[in-house]
């Protein structure tokens, strides 16, 4: 069980990596397009505000990656900073709605798989 949320939070995180790369235009991605916009394009924030926006998704991309490393290697604090990601990352779908909104979902379900396998004792 433990190896697989570490792989699902690994690839969670990786996934938040476009956001980075697309609002630092260091990548050009059809299916997300550089927008100067959040909260499905009804707020203008610049370029400037973009590349904030896009740090974020950077940081929610290292802390899912770090939650993977440390349930793999069990430590005390994973947990809670997953959850913690978690919420995190349903903000910044919600910033980039629409385009991340299978990401908010995967956030949602992330989160109670995380929940219930504590629950059931399967993670600490």
């Amino acid at each position: 069980m433990r190896l697989a949320v570490a792989v699902i939070l690994f690839g969670h995180g990786v996934a938040h990596l476009p956001g980075f790369l697309v609002a630092w235009q260091l990548a050009t991605l059809r299916e997300l397009p550089h927008r100067t916009t959040v909260l499905a394009n009804s707020v203008a924030v610049g370029e400037r505000g973009i590349r904030v926006v896009g740090v974020l998704w950077l940081i929610a991309a290292l802390a899912f990656t770090a939650c993977s490393i440390g349930a793999l290697g069990r430590a005390s604090w994973w947990l809670p900073v997953a959850l913690t990601a978690a919420a995190f990352s349903i903000v910044l779908c919600i910033l980039g709605w629409p385009d991340p909104r299978i990401g908010a979902f995967v956030n949602v379900a992330i989160s109670l798989l995380l929940l219930l396998a504590r629950q059931m004792g399967t993670l600490p």
